[in-house]
């Protein structure tokens, strides 16, 4: 593999870099020890206008919307050049864990007016699975996501007729008192909010996971291969995150909070149905007074969890 000109890595599932062949290091402009991580490796890169090419005026934004749909399916392909001149055929391959594949091609040689059709062509599915405001996925994708979830076939089969296998979780994520903050303190508030929310819950996503905005305040979370448990830790902590930003820097002193509604998913559920059971859990984990987490009555626990 050291000697193909094939450029192959292997991330892991916090997305540090766990290998990769020579020609994935030149490319990449990687020393033999070491294991950056994937943003980190792309931050020092395009500060340093070297490896891949990153149209973008603001690289946090970038990754936000890249970080938004990377390692979120089971495989992708797509184009992209380097610095070098060099144009690549690259595809991602996820395994269930989190750890993902890369292997890389040199296409340089097809004709630019082909290239060019191509890349419009993967402009465009981009935009259609990233929202404008906040970078992260649209509703389109995270839906999309949500729907894929309940379709995964069981990794064991159901003991008895009426057993189902839970296949994770879902979140619906709401700002508190969004529409008082709008009239408060203006659309241009408004949307500070909603950025520095995005970016806030991105930065605690798993690789994994899938956070989109679906309209307005709201967002949802797809959490695979997660339990309850597991999932009330998350948006937990998720919580304890938001209570401590300041997303406008005019005054330090404006704070927010959100509200979660948390259900199980199992494997055949209804996607409507289990958006429901979500969204029913956060209207009552609104009822109770905000910042906290709902957790579906129809689920394995009955219980809610209240922020600190």
């Amino acid at each position: 593999m050291e000697g193909t000109d094939v450029m192959v890595a292997v991330y892991d599932q916090d997305d540090r870099l766990r290998f990769a062949n020579g020609a994935f290091r030149a490319a990449w402009h990687i020393e033999d020890d070491e294991r950056p991580l994937w943003s980190d490796l792309m931050r020092r890169n395009f500060a340093a206008r070297r490896g891949t090419v990153i149209s973008a005026d603001d690289f946090e934004t970038w990754l936000r919307s890249v970080l938004g749909r990377r390692g979120k399916t089971g495989f992708r392909a797509f184009e992209t050049d380097l610095h070098d001149g060099r144009w690549l055929w690259m595809t991602e391959t996820m395994q269930a864990d989190g750890w993902m594949l890369c292997v890389a091609s040199d296409i340089t040689s097809l004709r630019p007016d082909e290239r060019e059709l191509r890349q419009a062509r993967d402009m465009a599915i981009k935009a259609s699975e990233t929202d404008d405001l906040t970078g992260i996925a649209s509703r389109r994708f995270v839906m999309s996501k949500l729907e894929a979830l309940v379709k995964t076939a069981p990794a064991d089969p159901p003991m008895s007729a009426g057993q189902t296998t839970a296949v994770g979780c879902v979140a619906v994520l709401d700002i508190d008192n969004f529409k008082y903050i709008n009239d408060r303190f203006g659309h241009s508030v408004g949307d500070a909010v909603l950025m520095d929310f995005a970016a806030t819950i991105q930065r605690l996503v798993r690789k994994t996971d899938v956070l989109g905005r679906v309209g307005g305040e709201e967002f949802v979370l797809v959490l695979p291969n997660t339990t309850t448990w597991e999932a009330e830790a998350i948006i937990g902590r998720m919580l304890a995150e938001v209570r401590q930003s300041r997303p406008v820097r005019e005054q330090v002193s404006f704070r927010y909070t959100f509200s979660a509604g948390l259900a199980s998913a199992r494997a055949g559920d209804d996607p409507a149905d289990l958006y429901r059971r979500a969204d029913l859990a956060l209207y009552a984990a609104k009822m109770r007074g905000r910042d906290q987490i709902g957790i579906d009555v129809d689920g394995p626990r009955a219980s809610g969890s209240a922020g600190s």
